[in-house]
């Protein structure tokens, strides 16, 4: 189980966007992730008329380390590190490691 899943609302901690949040749009691989509004990059793209796209600078946001966030933990405001647990009926669950609750999606 990946302590950072797609739809969780992080918290960059360190980088050009340090502070910054955003809910995780996708993940990568086991080491990069995409987040809505950070590490935004401006990309020129050349006209394509066969799919009727046209040409210009497109904004979008570029992948970022996952040791570069912490999951937000909307009980404290601020960032924290996840944990699991089993629960009695041996399912596993993420855990914030401050408070000890359960991190619903």
């Amino acid at each position: 189980m990946k302590r950072i899943h797609k739809g969780d609302e992080v918290i960059v901690t360190t980088g050009r966007s340090k502070g910054t949040r955003g809910h995780v749009l996708q993940i990568l691989d086991s080491e990069r992730l995409l987040v809505e509004n950070v590490n935004m990059i401006k990309r020129h793209t050349k006209p394509d008329p066969g799919r009727n796209k046209p040409g210009g600078i497109v904004e979008k946001e570029a992948s970022i380390h996952i040791s570069n966030v912490a999951m937000f933990n909307p009980a404290t405001g601020k960032a924290d590190r996840i944990g699991f647990k089993s629960l009695e009926d041996g399912k596993k669950v993420r855990i914030f490691k401050s408070t000890g609750e359960a991190v619903e999606i």
